[in-house]
């Protein structure tokens, strides 16, 4: 295990979305699993637990979406303004080979069977769960130093068929995931120059939303 321990807090402070700080060395299976364990213990709808964790570490497979992300990343890159492009030229957006590792997150919407409690009215807390699982992954991850790193730029038929998911299943994320030299201080779409957070003042209403 890591030698430090961080507060939950510390934690949340540090998580970085990780594109160009791994090491290059593989994650251990022994802190992977813990990382994973923590993903799994994660709060979901009428407790069905939606998500299913494909681990990946074939050099082939990795060079294959990373070629595809690649692609997917110039078509963005083509749509955008000349000053957005400018901006996003040097923001590097995935570590596919880099980390060595990469884990897909997808999403049962079946499992829990006909009746999900909690999720009537609501079908999107199916997802949601799948996305706190993401979450306890990633505060594990940083509490490892281990980095993480979301993936988004991808067609989810290409992946899905990469790793052969049954029908029904969809991706929700491919996460990079890795030993990493550090962790920024400061995100890198802020330092980049993409786009600056706001401060939680911003964000907080009060009785209603504009109130």
């Amino acid at each position: 295990m890591h030698a430090e321990v961080l507060s939950v807090y510390e934690a949340i402070r540090r998580r970085r979305d990780v594109r160009a700080e791994f090491t290059g060395e593989i994650v251990d299976d022994s802190t992977l699993w813990r990382i994973l364990d923590a993903a799994h213990r994660a709060p979901s709808v009428g407790n069905s637990q939606p998500w299913d964790f494909v681990i990946v570490r074939e050099p082939a497979t990795l060079r294959r979406f990373a070629e595809h992300v690649a692609r997917q990343r110039i078509a963005f890159r083509d749509a955008l303004p000349p000053e957005r492009t400018a901006t996003f030229g040097p923001i590097k957006i995935e570590g596919i080979r880099e980390s060595g590792t990469g884990i897909v997150v997808c999403y049962d919407d079946s499992r829990g069977g006909p009746q999900v409690l909690g999720r009537a009215t609501m079908p999107e807390t199916g997802i949601y769960s799948a996305v706190l699982a993401i979450q306890n992954l990633w505060l594990a991850a940083t509490t490892e130093g281990i980095g993480v790193g979301w993936v988004s730029f991808y067609d989810p038929e290409f992946l899905a068929e990469l790793v052969d998911l049954p029908e029904g299943i969809r991706t929700v994320a491919w996460l990079c995931v890795g030993p990493v030299h550090e962790f920024q201080r400061v995100p890198d779409l802020e330092r980049f120059g993409w786009r600056a957070g706001r401060p939680l003042t911003d964000a907080i209403h009060h009785e209603t939303y504009r109130g």
